[in-house]
């Protein structure tokens, strides 16, 4: 087996102290809450059926509890932390939420409509510390970690987006933050997604998407092996990489296609790697042959995402010409490739646009002014 690189995740404070009590948090210890109130068991799985199922938007919604019961789960839960800052709908369906949280930090999730799918996009945390140079997200860093609550919160709100008759159908975690930075926190988040009682939304519908962290790869694999894993190239050598990508300084590129080849040895589940493409940058044919040789002979999927421009940001979409001439060496070398529908793009629906886009007018707290 590779051995491991000495690389670690950059921490994130986990929550402002004290934050409001999700009741879907299983940090909130509901269960033990109704237990204190000889409330039989039964209580909590009414709530979630209540609150996935039907969508109430309160306590008070929920008719077939008692009324005492609501009156005490207003008092010591909550069924919303966050509050609706921005929300935007573009042309082909796409719905974008930019959500301030109780601690004045604010987080982006997304609803993408695509003939019966309905996708949501969700965030991992306040930020990112991966210090990708393209990418919005992480432009001031990294501020704190979602918390399991946080993370539900963003699926119920999107639910609430669908007429009736519509479910969330897949889950994809590449909205702001770097997952597996986080997993203590998103792995309960998407079992409650799993549950049967809750969103019922299959493992096999559910992408974690990773800068690629050997230690936290290997951890999700440990722990439960059976999400689709998206691991995000941008370049197939060391040195372009370092420059899109700081991080990978301390980890390298064969260290983390290893990590994803362990993941698939013990998952079965076929690979994803995404490559943004960056005109000028990386979407030459020279970077797409070296692509096909860092691939090699993988079953995996290459998800080749034209960058999508950020403004205030020096990187530049790739023509049409130089996009195909990519696209075209990989499959004449076999490689399973499909190119990602850029949807949304009117309602800066790449990953942190709008936060920042909305920072000059609505003012992001600093985590000095959160724990003040």
């Amino acid at each position: 087996m590779p051995s491991q690189p000495s690389f670690t995740t950059p921490d994130a404070p986990v929550a402002p102290a004290q934050p409001p009590r999700h009741v879907l948090d299983p940090a909130s210890g509901l269960a033990a809450w109704l237990g204190q109130r000889s409330q039989p068991e039964w209580r909590a799985r009414a709530i979630r059926r209540w609150l996935h199922g039907r969508r109430a938007a309160a306590f008070a919604d929920m008719t077939d509890l008692p009324r005492g019961l609501r009156a005490d789960l207003e008092a010591d839960f909550r069924v919303w932390t966050t509050s609706v800052a921005v929300h935007q709908r573009a042309d082909d369906g796409t719905e974008k939420l930019l959500l301030e949280l109780a601690d004045g930090q604010r987080i982006e999730c997304v609803l993408l409509r695509d003939g019966d799918r309905r996708t949501v996009c969700i965030s991992s945390q306040v930020g990112c510390a991966m210090g990708c140079v393209f990418c919005a997200s992480g432009i001031d860093g990294v501020v704190r970690n979602l918390t399991t609550g946080e993370i539900i919160e963003q699926l119920l709100r999107l639910a609430a987006l669908l007429p009736p008759d519509e479910r969330l159908s897949h889950i994809v975690v590449m909205g702001m933050g770097e997952p597996l930075a986080n997993l203590d926190r998103l792995l309960p988040a998407l079992a409650e997604a799993q549950d049967p009682e809750g969103l019922g939304i299959s493992q096999r519908r559910i992408t974690i998407s990773t800068v690629g962290l050997p230690p936290g790869i290997d951890r999700l694999a440990a722990a439960n092996p059976g999400y689709h894993l998206a691991v995000s190239l941008h370049a197939a050598n060391d040195e372009l990489r370092t420059r899109l990508v700081p991080v990978n300084k301390a980890i390298g590129l064969a260290d983390v296609m290893a990590a994803a080849d362990r993941y698939w040895e013990i998952s079965g589940r076929r690979l994803t790697f995404e490559y943004v493409l960056l005109g000028g940058i990386n979407d030459s044919e020279n970077h797409a042959d070296a692509l096909v040789r860092l691939i090699g002979g993988r079953a995996a999927l290459v998800n080749v995402i034209p960058y999508n421009a950020v403004a205030g940001m020096p990187w530049k979409e790739p023509t049409q010409p130089a996009r195909e001439r990519f696209l075209d060496v990989l499959r004449a070398a076999g490689v399973n490739v499909q190119v990602r529908r850029r949807k949304g793009a009117r309602i800066d629906a790449a990953c942190g646009q709008l936060r920042r886009a909305a920072a000059d007018t609505m003012p992001i707290v600093s985590p000095h002014e959160a724990s003040a």
